[in-house]
């Protein structure tokens, strides 16, 4: 029987993006089927950069898109940030143990074949558009991913 995993990556926060990476990258390691679907915050972690517009967007959506974290390296930890204090100490503890950054272990997924899916609802409200995510990842609804995640031996909610 062919084992499957689904992530639903809701939060945008740098640590927890780290842990559902690293079992991400883990799970296809041992030939795991891989599908993480990202909600609301957790969209942080798969914006390009370098496609962000503010084109037919209203106010509000805009704002947001100037006030949230532009590139997953930018994503903030969930305890301890001390207004990037924190954050700064646990990449240079990283960084002297040799472990990949956080957009390493995203680059390491996509090459693993991790299925990358957005909620389309998220999307609309926080003001996404496809053209803004990167490449590797598909609009679904919830509904699409339920019927995904039915079938799958792991069921994680980070």
């Amino acid at each position: 029987m062919d084992k499957k995993m689904n992530i639903l990556m809701f939060s945008g926060e740098y640590d927890k993006a780290l842990a559902a990476l690293i079992l991400a990258n883990s799970a296809k390691e041992i030939n795991m089927d891989v599908t993480i679907f990202f909600a609301f915050w957790g969209l942080l972690l798969i914006r390009e950069p370098e496609n962000m517009s503010d084109e037919d967007k209203s106010t509000y959506e805009k704002m947001f898109a100037n006030m949230t974290p532009k590139h997953i390296e930018e994503l903030p930890l969930s305890k301890m940030n001390f207004a990037g204090i924190g954050k700064k100490m646990l990449t240079e503890m990283m960084e002297e143990n040799h472990t990949p950054k956080l957009k390493d272990f995203l680059i390491g997924a996509i090459n693993k074949g991790v299925n990358f899916k957005a909620c389309k609802l998220s999307c609309e409200v926080m003001g996404f558009k496809e053209d803004e995510l990167i490449k590797e990842v598909k609009i679904v609804t919830a509904e699409e991913y339920l019927i995904d995640a039915m079938d799958s031996n792991i069921q994680l909610f980070i």
